[in-house]
């Protein structure tokens, strides 16, 4: 078995870490800039990062590598510095796990390319095989344990990444971000995304939903993907509440207790990664870490339960037989009483 595969037998499930944007930001990063040159420019400020999250209790920690693909890159003028961005990023993350004496995974995130697809766009799916396996390279060079391809939208972006990762001997974890009504920009289902385990190049250790519009929204997305394939080992990697503009800035409304409560229901909704994403904070994990610790296993959520802990769906199905359930979710009985104690 994988590091991977070998934790989670051992802890059941694992906690992953919060938020590297917002979290860069706060640092002094500025909008419009490549986090990933900070992984050269500003290495003690991406070492504070892994390690604020370490010290919260989070078992995999992903490298400061999202958007560090040749396409996006590329809008910096540092396209040809792939591989040294990678590399350096991921050795960043291995030097704070190192620090710690229990077992930290480092986790190599690969985000979208940026570009769409032919025949939508002009991205041929050998040149986006090329653009993933370019980025891999440079992260297996730096020692990531696992590669962490998060927040895809269409099918042949996974499958292009999965492509790439096939002859890496280092296991692959897929994420998708269901924040169109209940699918992704897309198209693509939580069910869907199941379905498509079998259709990669190499077979994923785990598939999820991270980001997107609300915790509401994620774990009525993996209450999906686990009642299609019970199965599968989940990731949910949710944003820390739900984003609001206020004035020129992006707030995150959820309060270490709400993720905390988001921590429980995505156990017993059967998640076994759990973490967070856009704001959240090392309090925030720190929360859920508590949460995982002490969790007693309970029934498997309702809709109606997740709507009464955590709030309303941010961009609810819009189908009408979807549109039907929710609202008899919503309007039935018997669902959890929000706050409730756990442990």
């Amino acid at each position: 078995m994988s590091k991977l595969e070998e934790l989670l037998a051992k802890k059941g499930a694992l906690l992953a870490d919060g938020a590297t944007g917002t979290t860069l930001f706060d640092m002094g990063l500025t909008s419009g800039d490549a986090p990933e040159l900070w992984n050269v420019d500003e290495p003690d400020k991406i070492r504070a990062l892994h390690r604020g999250f370490v010290e919260a209790g989070s078992d995999i920690i992903l490298t400061n590598t999202f958007g560090c693909n040749r396409h996006r890159l590329k809008l910096h003028n540092a396209e040809g510095r792939v591989k040294e961005l990678n590399a350096a990023g991921a050795r960043l993350a291995r030097e704070v796990a190192e620090e710690t004496d229990r077992e930290v995974l480092i986790a190599g995130s690969i985000g979208p390319t940026g570009e769409l697809f032919q025949p939508l766009g002009a991205l041929s799916y050998e040149e986006g095989v090329e653009a993933f396996r370019e980025q891999i390279e440079g992260l297996i060079e730096g020692g990531v344990d696992v590669l962490w391809v998060e927040t895809m939208s269409a099918p042949e972006e996974m499958k292009a990444a999965a492509e790439a990762a096939k002859d890496a001997d280092v296991p692959l974890v897929i994420t998708a971000s269901f924040d169109t009504a209940g699918k992704t920009m897309m198209g693509l289902s939580p069910k869907g995304m199941a379905d498509l385990k079998s259709e990669f190049a190499c077979t994923p250790v785990a598939l999820g939903s991270n980001c997107g519009v609300g915790a509401s929204d994620l774990l009525a997305a993996i209450m999906d993907m686990t009642a299609a394939d019970p199965d599968l080992v989940v990731v949910a990697k949710a944003n820390c509440g739900i984003p609001q503009i206020r004035g020129d800035e992006v707030v995150y409304t959820g309060t270490p207790e709400l993720m905390a409560q988001y921590a429980h229901m995505a156990l017993d909704a059967g998640a076994r990664i759990i973490g967070g994403c856009c704001g959240t904070s090392c309090g925030h994990l720190a929360a859920m870490r508590g949460a995982l610790d002490s969790h007693q296993k309970g029934a498997r959520p309702s809709l109606q339960d997740v709507l009464s802990e955590i709030g309303p769906l941010v961009s609810p199905p819009n189908t009408e037989a979807d549109a039907a359930r929710e609202a008899e979710a919503a309007n039935s009985g018997g669902g959890r009483r929000r706050g409730r104690r756990r442990g």
